[in-house]
């Protein structure tokens, strides 16, 4: 059905009668049919049609405001979607923006500069930042003395200059001190039990301000506590003690590495009493016992090369 273009209803009844319409009655005029009832013909037809007409004119003007009420739904919709999709992009650069800034974006405590690191906790940069990367890092940097040491750091330090690191596909600057590990940092297998207690707390605390899941945070937790609650924890011989540290940290190692590399992890906290048995009865760990006496009378004495050479042989046998 052709579209109109004018209201029909408008439009006056021609005067068939007239002498401009003789020839359309002239078609009509027979025997039987005169003139006048010729015009009257030709106006009933007029008549009929236009009320047609009106009618499609009707039903046109009312599917016209229908698709128009549609089409502004559908326009305030794509709007709608449009804004959503720009306030979430908007918001997602702004996270990311957080995320690789972080120290920028951090909250300032208003009170005066702490003298301990008792009431407010200093961790080193390049722990948070390993952590905030979700990679292992070992658990010395949540003992006291590396609290310690990275409070005397913070407060000792002036403007340290920026390198640039690559993260998620792009270039981004951090501090220097994120970029390396402390000089006298300990692996987990050569921790003390007391450091070991020490640290769990405050990675625990740390692992939750820096969003980890919830799930996550929940099998450490447990997984360092079955350590501390096992049998070996409290025994008189150093070798179940260290076998329990040798555990703790290939597990833990092992653990991101199979989360890094997409073969899927396990629950930590299900400790491996094979695996332990396996470590006690394994000479290396008498090794390592008898490597931290000699090279670590106390906490604070650490040679960082000589670990780290004596491990990788430990490691080879």
């Amino acid at each position: 059905m052709d579209r109109l273009h004018s209201d029909p209803s408008l439009l006056v009844c021609p005067a068939f009668t007239s002498e401009h319409y003789r020839a359309s009655r002239t078609l009509f005029v027979s025997a039987t049919i005169t003139k006048e009832q010729a015009a009257k013909s030709l106006r009933l037809v007029w008549v009929t049609t236009n009320e047609d007409l009106c009618t499609q004119w009707q039903q046109q003007l009312t599917e016209d405001t229908r698709l128009c009420a549609e089409q502004e739904l559908t326009a305030k919709a794509e709007a709608t979607c449009l804004c959503q999709v720009c306030q979430l992009e908007e918001e997602t650069a702004h996270a990311d923006e957080r995320k690789k800034n972080r120290f920028k974006h951090t909250d300032i405590m208003m009170h005066p500069r702490p003298d301990t690191n008792e009431e407010e906790t200093f961790i080193s940069d390049f722990a948070l930042r390993k952590i905030d990367k979700g990679h292992f890092v070992e658990l010395y940097y949540w003992t006291n003395s590396s609290l310690e040491e990275a409070l005397f750091s913070y407060s000792t330090r002036d403007n340290e200059g920026l390198i640039p690191s690559e993260q998620d596909g792009t270039t981004v600057w951090i501090s220097t001190a994120a970029s390396k590990p402390s000089k006298h940092v300990v692996p987990d297998r050569f921790l003390s039990p007391v450091d070991f207690a020490q640290a769990v707390p405050w990675i625990i605390a740390t692992l939750e301000e820096h969003d980890w899941p919830n799930q996550r945070i929940l099998m450490l937790a447990r997984f360092w506590g079955a350590i501390m609650t096992h049998h070996y924890w409290n025994s008189n011989d150093q070798i179940a003690q260290r076998a329990l540290m040798i555990y703790q940290e290939e597990q833990w190692r092992a653990w991101h590495m199979a989360v890094a590399l997409g073969n899927g992890a396990w629950d930590l906290s299900i400790i491996s009493d094979t695996v332990l048995a396996h470590l006690f009865d394994h000479p290396k760990t008498a090794l390592i016992i008898s490597f931290a006496h000699k090279i670590m009378p106390s906490n604070h004495a650490f040679d960082t090369y000589c670990i780290f050479v004596f491990v990788h042989v430990i490691d080879v046998l």
